[in-house]
């Protein structure tokens, strides 16, 4: 389904009534959908009437005991499916109540990027204490007076906790279906006077983009907050919504993680920062929450000191962290034996506890035996005038084992040649860590959850003779 009331409903309903919420991914592909069903023992299902053609690829592949339709048209009769409101009107079973916390609440796969997506069950318990945390006023310090409105998807990581934590506090929720585009989202946004939002950067930068084309046009309420996850924001994008008073809270989490860890807000000690040092650390995932350790580890295993400058792996555990992924004995590798979940992330903190991922383990390139962050040079990219998005992969080179790749889509009506670019990063990096090749493309590939899908661009770019195109400057 998308994020609309029965959704809601569902995040409630289901647990309450002693099964498991299994939120599916509408944008994957049917055969991953196929897996996900079958691999998480999934009974019943509840489609949008939307989305039935989604269902249908997957029906012969699938044995599901009952289908129930949401309608958001007249009813329809549709032959071998069950109506929602049906299942809502069925007489009540006797009350069912929760005796053991630790029980199964919720599910939810990753994304699959790197093999088989994996499940990861949740207790009531997990989220609970998770609800709690991520709402408190040095978190997302939501309440009553808020009005919020998710733009993460409620089938990708429990919409990041929202739902639970809009739901417990009694803050109104604006609900926005299919029409994610900028202009709709913006026009719902002043209609209800929503105060808080959350999404991944790729909807924020269309929001951007649209504010920038009119700045008077929406009337957004005073005080307007956003949460940022899924992805780093690039500083561009940070700057750009502060100008329209639009204030950033960025954050960090996993599936595995239920996922919310880590979360960005100024420290009371900190108030005295430049304007440009808080833009730096505003960039960077956060704190931990209460009740989560972080860690940087070597690949020993030793922690790191928190001096901002040691890289390592990110560590996390706690009360929400995942223990196992579901049936899948394979995946226990990502477990240390003293129970730190290994994310997968090269990162460094600060003596201030601040954590700043540095990449995907998976994303960094070995340049000549030395380290480049794909991050940190596409974050660079991105404060060009002419550039809207940025990614940068690394290629295979017979001297230097990797070379740094730049593939970057112009803004509408600019234009900026590759040695452009190249001179633009020489003011911030050394010449060794600056891509020897740009690419321009109209659009980046992106993955069902909104993330820039370099998987695909290694796929695409790989085994072409980079280093000929860029002696020739092709």
């Amino acid at each position: 389904m998308w994020n609309h009331y029965a959704h809601l409903e569902c995040y409630f309903g289901v647990p309450m009534a002693g099964g498991v919420l299994h939120t599916l991914n509408l944008r994957l592909h049917p055969e991953e959908l196929a897996y996900i069903i079958n691999h998480g023992g999934d009974r019943f299902l509840i489609v949008d009437d939307v989305l039935l053609p989604v269902f249908e690829a997957v029906r012969q592949q699938v044995n599901l005991e009952r289908v129930f339709v949401v309608s958001h048209y007249p009813k329809q009769s549709r032959e071998g499916y069950e109506h929602y409101d049906d299942l809502l009107s069925a007489p009540p079973e006797p009350d069912t109540v929760i005796t053991d916390e630790h029980a199964a609440a919720a599910m939810c796969y990753t994304s699959g990027t790197t093999g088989r997506p994996r499940g990861i069950v949740y207790s009531h318990r997990a989220l609970a204490l998770h609800t709690f945390a991520a709402a408190l006023p040095d978190a997302f310090c939501l309440s009553h007076r808020n009005v919020f409105m998710p733009l993460q998807p409620m089938f990708h990581a429990n919409a990041w906790g929202f739902p639970f934590m809009a739901t417990m506090l009694g803050a109104k929720q604006v609900l926005p279906g299919p029409y994610l585009d900028a202009e709709s989202l913006l026009e719902l946004i002043t209609q209800e006077q929503v105060t808080m939002s959350g999404g991944v950067p790729t909807v924020w930068a269309g929001v951007l983009d649209a504010l920038e084309a009119e700045p008077q046009r929406w009337k957004i309420a005073p005080g307007f907050r956003l949460m940022i996850g899924g992805a780093a924001p690039p500083e561009s994008l940070i700057r750009g919504l502060d100008r329209h008073g639009l204030k950033v809270i960025h954050a960090w989490g996993m599936t595995e993680t239920s996922p919310v860890t880590l979360v960005n807000n100024l420290k009371s000690n900190l108030d005295g920062l430049t304007d440009e040092e808080k833009i730096t650390l505003r960039c960077k995932q956060g704190i931990s929450l209460p009740y989560i350790e972080a860690r940087i580890a070597d690949e020993q295993g030793c922690e790191l000191p928190a001096d901002g400058k040691s890289a390592g792996e990110l560590q996390v555990r706690g009360p929400w962290v995942a223990s196992d992924y579901y049936q899948q004995s394979e995946g226990s590798h990502a477990w240390t034996e003293d129970g730190w979940f290994k994310t997968g992330d090269v990162a460094a903190m600060d003596p201030e506890g601040y954590v700043k991922l540095v990449d995907r383990a998976k994303d960094l390139i070995k340049s000549g035996g030395e380290w480049i962050s794909s991050v940190d040079v596409e974050n660079a990219l991105m404060t060009h005038t002419a550039i809207k998005e940025a990614a940068v992969i690394g290629v295979a080179d017979s001297k230097w084992g990797e070379r740094p790749l730049a593939v970057v889509v112009l803004k509408p009506g600019s234009r900026a040649a590759s040695e452009e670019l190249a001179g633009y990063l020489r003011e911030r990096f050394a010449k060794w860590q600056v891509p020897d090749s740009f690419v321009f493309l109209p659009a980046l590939p992106h993955t069902s959850t909104g993330k820039v899908s370099k998987a695909q661009l290694r796929l695409r770019f790989k085994g072409l003779n980079w280093e000929r195109a860029a002696a020739t400057g092709n």
